[in-house]
């Protein structure tokens, strides 16, 4: 049977808790495999993309597969071909696709009408790469997750869903604050609860990272969300993490942020640059939890 990492919920908890586990393995022997040699992996990429494309293809690369990079304007995509005859096409070439896209739609279609494995590298509903990598950052630091208080502040979008979603495997306190209107997936957050994951929301910041053992953010407008800019700064005044918010949180809380930052937005310079950050470490572990995926898919 096919093996796809289109949501962390495809993990089943006991993957989920065994590739933190392996990721660490991997990070701590600089692994290499010939798992994939001989294997293509096509990158889909319909979004700008530093991280994810650098630490994925080097993740095949130590894998043995070769890969492919395609954007809508080097392929069919961008002349309207149907995305399920793109599928189709690429499943006969190739043996894995890696996708960064707009609507979850897209990757649940590339599953439906493909025949190979199926990973999301990003989509507006969900970031699930980044989180397992944020979740091994924080595991590096503190292996039981379950006297682990995260605390997130800012957008309901990609990044909070997949933080919801890490919350049903993981039993960490999530403590989560939004300005009113911009909350996350009502539907994950409620099956997320109902299924016993300790999250609490508020519109309070200060509420939020009150002893947080790690604090995050993201962009207040993420990519296809530029025009909303202005309205976006109105509405997320109060919610930048700066020192002060930062004093409201555990004394030793670390900041994670899955970049790229807008210093001055979302954080302040002194947060970002403090010796709290371990932003850089988080990036550094999309190569080990993505290895960690990729090897889960294919053994």
């Amino acid at each position: 049977m096919t093996r796809h990492f289109t949501k962390i919920r495809d993990l089943g908890c006991e993957s989920a808790h065994r590739l933190l586990v392996r990721a660490k393995e991997m990070k701590d022997t600089d692994f290499r495999s010939d798992l994939m040699q001989g294997k293509t992996a096509i990158l889909l990429f319909e979004k700008a993309s530093t991280r994810t494309r650098v630490s994925f293809e080097t993740a095949l690369f130590h894998l043995g597969a070769k890969t492919i990079f395609m954007t809508p304007a080097e392929s069919q995509l961008g002349r309207s071909e149907p995305l399920k005859d793109t599928a189709r096409v690429l499943s006969r070439y190739n043996d894995c696709m890696i996708v960064r896209t707009f609507g979850q739609e897209k990757i649940d279609e590339l599953v439906r009408y493909g025949t190979i494995p199926v990973v999301n590298a990003l989509t507006d509903q969900g970031h699930p790469c980044q989180v397992m990598s944020d979740l091994l950052t924080i595991y590096e630091r503190t292996p039981d997750l379950s006297k682990v208080r995260v605390a997130w502040i800012g957008d309901g979008n990609n990044m909070a869903n997949s933080w919801i979603e890490a919350a049903i495997y993981f039993r960490f306190e999530l403590f989560m604050a939004f300005p009113q209107g911009y909350e996350p997936d009502k539907s994950l957050l409620t099956l997320a609860l109902q299924a016993g994951a300790k999250i609490f929301c508020t519109n309070d910041p200060q509420m939020a990272i009150d002893g947080a053992h790690y604090v995050n953010t993201d962009v207040w407008a993420s990519m296809g969300q530029e025009a909303e800019q202005k309205r976006r700064e109105k509405a997320f005044a109060g919610f930048m993490v700066d020192e002060q918010l930062m004093k409201y949180a555990a004394a030793d809380a670390k900041f994670m942020h899955c970049l790229p930052a807008h210093r001055g937005e979302e954080v302040s310079e002194g947060v970002f640059e403090s010796p709290a950050s371990i932003v850089f470490d988080q990036a550094e572990n999309r190569l080990h939890m993505q290895k960690a995926i990729l090897e889960w898919i294919f053994s």
